[in-house]
């Protein structure tokens, strides 16, 4: 089990660690009309409410998402009936919590997920935490941009192990894996070939190509303004769409994976 899980959580935590440490490229191609990245990633990380999506794969529902800043936190406990006070973004500080879960393979195969990426005052990103667990089989990420270094930890079966990777570590995340796995203790089911690994290429952190541009999404029957984000990993797509607003309406994976605002699905 905790092969699989190891499988998921190196995948996802490269590509986030590749996002995270991004220096934006813009360009002009794609639909509509080019919008600086930035603008949009300020406004995703001041977004006034929760982004709460329903993940499917195909037309099957697999799991669910929330994404909520640390902005819409402090609103939520003010008097809607008053303006917010001036600076409150400024108190709040910029951090996005997130949780959910997703089935993998069956409905009682499911992986949970929680964490906090907490963001500096020009919003380069400063600390991760990430938990991910599956059949009472845990994995946990912490990293500080700082430190340039990410602290992982597996347990299985009582039984725990902890190693510590910088940065460039993660530019191989095949090569990553199988370190991971055959440091596992032999108590632990490091059974990797029973998962086969695609080669996922060697990218430098950074590598991520970003282009951000206005678009309109159909909600209903009725379409309605929004940023379109898109970037290639292993030449695949992936595209994000944000409300003007910068809630999170409709995120596009490779494989048929896609996750929807709540409201979008109704």
């Amino acid at each position: 089990m905790i092969s699989r899980i190891l499988f998921v959580v190196i995948a996802a935590f490269w590509l986030a660690m590749n996002v995270l440490l991004w220096r934006a490229e813009y360009s002009g191609r794609g639909s509509g009309i080019a919008v600086p990245v930035d603008m949009v990633w300020r406004k995703i990380l001041t977004a006034p409410d929760a982004s709460s999506l329903t993940v499917y794969s195909g037309a099957q529902k697999t799991g669910f998402c929330q994404f909520a800043t640390s902005v819409e936190q402090a609103m939520a406990g003010l008097d809607e009936d008053k303006p917010p006070p001036e600076g409150i973004i400024k108190q709040a500080g910029y951090q996005i919590r997130f949780d959910g879960n997703v089935s993998l393979g069956d409905f009682t195969n499911r992986l949970t997920f929680n964490g906090r990426i907490e963001f500096s005052a020009n919003r380069t990103w400063r600390e991760l935490n990430l938990k991910m667990t599956m059949h009472g089989d845990s994995v946990e990420l912490h990293s500080l941009a700082t430190n340039q270094t990410v602290h992982l930890k597996m347990t299985s079966d009582g039984i725990s192990i902890a190693r510590e990777f910088t940065f460039a570590d993660l530019q191989d995340p095949d090569a990553l894996l199988r370190a991971v796995a055959g440091d596992a203790p032999a108590g632990l089911p490091g059974g990797l070939e029973m998962f086969p690994l695609a080669h996922i290429p060697a990218t430098p952190a950074g590598g991520l190509r970003w282009e951000a541009h206005h678009d309109r999404l159909t909600v209903g029957h009725e379409p309605v303004s929004a940023y379109r984000l898109e970037t290639r990993v292993m030449d695949r797509p992936i595209v994000i769409y944000v409300s003007t607003l910068g809630e999170i309406l409709r995120v596009e994976l490779p494989g048929g994976t896609t996750a929807l605002l709540d409201q979008l699905g109704n």
